[in-house]
C-alpha cells in the first residue's frame, strides 16, 4: 500500500468509535436523555461547593462536577 493509500483508507477505529457514538445517541433518545455540553463558571462552581452539591476538593475534576450539576437539577426540579 502506498502512502496515497493509506491516507485516503478509513481507519477501522474511526468506524467504531463512529457506530459507538451513534449507539448512544439512540439509546439516550429512547430513554428521553439530550446530550448538552456545557460551560460553567468557576462562580457556579462555588454555588454548587457552597450549596453542598460539590466538595472543595473536587472543583478540578469535570466527573464530580457533573455528578453535582445532575444533583443539583434532581434537588431543584424534581418538585416539577
Amino acid at each position: 500500500m502506498n502512502e496515497e493509500t493509506k491516507a485516503a483508507a478509513p481507519r477501522s477505529s474511526q468506524l467504531t468509535d463512529s457506530a459507538a457514538r451513534m449507539r448512544r445517541y439512540r439509546k439516550r433518545k429512547r430513554s428521553g436523555l439530550r446530550f448538552v455540553p456545557l460551560e460553567i463558571r468557576e462562580k457556579e462552581i462555588d454555588a454548587l461547593i457552597r450549596r453542598g452539591f460539590l466538595v472543595e476538593e473536587d472543583r478540578d475534576q469535570n466527573s464530580a462536577i457533573r455528578r453535582a450539576i445532575y444533583r443539583h437539577l434532581d434537588a431543584t426540579l424534581s418538585k416539577v
